[in-house]
């Protein structure tokens, strides 16, 4: 296995990490509990970022660039639901 095989792999398990501690912290009813959720998601949200800027660094993560036009779309038919 190489390194870009196993950062994808951390990367996609840092994000699963993220997705279950953020519906911990919706779904605690103990403020101490939450308080504990949302600390470890936010440390979680940190390592998927760095995860994220190394792999992006080493071109092994593609970001794609927006179009202006599709924004504005996007913008304008979620605009008038708020």
């Amino acid at each position: 296995m190489d390194d870009k095989s196993i950062m994808e792999g951390m990367l996609l398990t840092s994000k699963g990490v993220c997705d279950l501690y953020l519906h911990g912290s919706m779904e605690s009813s103990n403020p101490d509990v939450h308080k504990v959720f949302c600390t470890a998601l936010n440390e979680s949200m940190c390592m998927q970022d760095t995860l994220y800027k190394k792999m992006s660094e080493k071109g092994w993560y593609q970001q794609q660039n927006v179009q202006q036009q599709y924004m504005q779309q996007v913008k304008q038919k979620f605009s008038g639901n708020m």
